[in-house]
């Protein structure tokens, strides 16, 4: 199955409630206006949208997501490397490199990554 698409500001919603669930929608409501400067409206209007998408379930009023947090990571790099970079993992992994210095130890883990899908 395909996870659903998650754009930006509903990324930040589901960070807080990978963090909080299970969690009441008047309490997200609550924390979406502290974290996220968000209205009820907005709050319940996400949660509506992305329970509609099948990213969130909201029942009784109690508020849980369905895909996990790796899950929509993998999504939403597959899809920035899609539209960036032509689905170039190569392209992708040169031009963050040329903005952050890798340490050694993350050079020696892409390494092993590489060594290990040329075993397979």
């Amino acid at each position: 199955m395909e996870t659903p698409k998650i754009f930006e500001s509903e990324y930040r919603f589901c960070l807080l409630l990978w963090d909080s669930e299970p969690i009441n929608s008047t309490k997200l409501a609550a924390l979406c206006k502290e974290q996220l400067g968000w209205s009820k409206a907005t709050t319940y209007t996400v949660i509506r949208r992305l329970a509609e998408r099948g990213v969130v379930k909201n029942e009784n009023t109690i508020v849980t997501t369905l895909i996990s947090k790796e899950e929509a990571q993998k999504s939403r790099l597959e899809e920035m490397v899609e539209e960036t970079f032509e689905g170039s993992m190569p392209a992708f992994i040169a031009a963050f490199s040329k903005t952050k210095k890798l340490t050694r130890q993350e050079v020696d883990q892409l390494k092993a990554l590489i060594d290990s899908f040329e075993e397979e």
